[in-house]
């Protein structure tokens, strides 16, 4: 399973709000709802959200196994 734990980490130190994601940065809410619970986002927002936090995938998500397998 995908998790996005290192991106709300990664938000909380940085400059940037979910405020500023979704007005300044187009980033759809939507976005950040499928995000909280750990949907599959699109290769593309997670490059653009590497650029505006100005980091790397690995503090975006990590990969967690699933328990069942």
């Amino acid at each position: 399973m995908i998790s996005y734990e290192p991106f709300w980490l990664t938000l909380r130190i940085s400059d940037e709000t979910t405020y500023t994601l979704i007005h300044k940065h187009h980033i759809s809410s939507s976005t950040l709802n499928r995000m909280r619970y750990n949907k599959a986002i699109s290769t593309a927002t997670l490059g653009r959200l590497c650029e505006i936090l100005k980091c790397d995938v690995d503090d975006i998500l990590q990969y967690e196994p699933d328990e069942q397998n």
